[in-house]
């Protein structure tokens, strides 16, 4: 009997535990995987700051499915503190509460709390972005918005808020600790995560300013000057300043014929951006046209007026990724931050 028994026992255990081991082997493994190698990507955000023609108030662009937070793909999981420099100064800085002070620089802390969440796993991933591509051989991330990410700090909020400082802070912090570890990947590496102000119609490739990336191409954006301030700018210049400034950087540029000649064939991107401009017979592009004259972003028009040149510009900022006036207009218009990140980033996975 007891070796019947012991038979019976043995024959169970051969048929179900390599099924056990099988399973137990293929399960969610907090193991990370690789360490993200930097990208080849532009080495500054450019964040405050896009355009083309723009939708009726009523186009809404169609956000796709929503990524749902997953630990697939090999990603690691975000960490929780990281290296800071501030100045000459290097410190280390919870995750959660350097987001606090990206957030409140980065976007208007009355906007819709679903952009708002978007904004802080834009800003989560970015700082991993940053970290990865090791632009710093002492930190992980900087606070200077021409390099990583804008920052301030619990004492500068509290100046600009003035008042409304609670419940601003209330509003930004709940944003962060609602996406607490959120990031998104692509490939099981930290994306590009790239933001600007504002676009007019669609947002731009990255390839046409800096290296293409998959999720960074040119999608619809739904704000319109009825829902952005400032969304149309302009710029007059004499003929004078109009010659100096183009001299000052191309000093063989040819103005000697009539002035209305100055301006020679205007050539757009897909977005509807100026991808370069011919300016005193030299072919400029629309990046160093905008340096050069300070516009708000290469969404522009140029003509001569008769007296002097004018620029018209739509929108601000670079123009690449997610659009934050668009997403505060998606929000409100009933898209939740997974479903903003989702259209600004298409193919990119929400981790958790």
């Amino acid at each position: 009997m007891k070796r019947t028994l012991i038979a019976a026992y043995l024959a169970l255990i051969i048929t179900f535990v390599p099924a056990f081991c099988l399973v137990w082997r293929s399960g969610g493994s907090s193991q990370a995987g690789p360490s993200p190698s930097p990208a080849a990507a532009p080495q500054a955000l450019g964040v405050r700051e896009t355009a083309a023609p723009s939708p009726s108030a009523s186009t809404r662009p169609s956000p796709g499915p929503s990524p749902s937070p997953s630990p697939s793909q090999g990603a690691e999981p975000a960490p929780e503190r990281l290296l800071v420099k501030c100045g000459p100064e290097v410190y280390d800085v919870d995750m959660q509460e350097y987001l606090i002070g990206v957030v409140a620089a980065e976007m208007p802390a009355y906007f819709e709390p679903e952009a708002l969440k978007a904004q802080a796993v834009a800003a989560r991933t970015y700082a991993m972005y940053c970290a990865a591509t090791g632009r710093h051989s002492d930190a992980q991330v900087c606070t200077d918005y021409a390099c990583c990410q804008a920052w301030i700090s619990r004492e500068d909020m509290e100046s600009n808020w003035g008042e409304s400082f609670e419940e601003n802070y209330s509003a930004v912090s709940r944003a962060v600790e609602e996406t607490r570890g959120e990031y998104l990947c692509y490939e099981g590496e930290p994306v590009f995560a790239a933001f600007h102000s504002s676009s007019c119609g669609a947002t731009e490739d990255c390839g046409a300013i800096w290296n293409p990336l998959p999720y960074l191409v040119s999608v619809s954006s739904p704000e319109t000057a009825d829902t952005v301030p400032d969304f149309i700018s302009q710029v007059e210049l004499s003929p004078l300043d109009f010659r100096d400034t183009v001299l000052s950087a191309y000093p063989w540029a040819d103005f000697t014929g009539e002035e209305s000649s100055w301006v020679g064939e205007i050539s757009l991107e897909d977005s509807g951006r100026v991808a370069w401009a011919t300016l005193g017979g030299i072919e400029i592009s629309g990046t160093e046209i905008r340096s050069l004259f300070s516009l708000r972003s290469t969404a522009f028009t140029l003509e001569y007026t008769g007296s002097g040149f004018l620029f018209t510009v739509t929108g601000y900022g670079h123009g690449v990724g997610m659009s934050q006036h668009g997403a505060n207009l998606m929000a409100a218009q009933g898209s939740d931050y997974t479903q903003i990140l989702a259209h600004y980033y298409p193919g990119t996975v929400l981790v958790k």
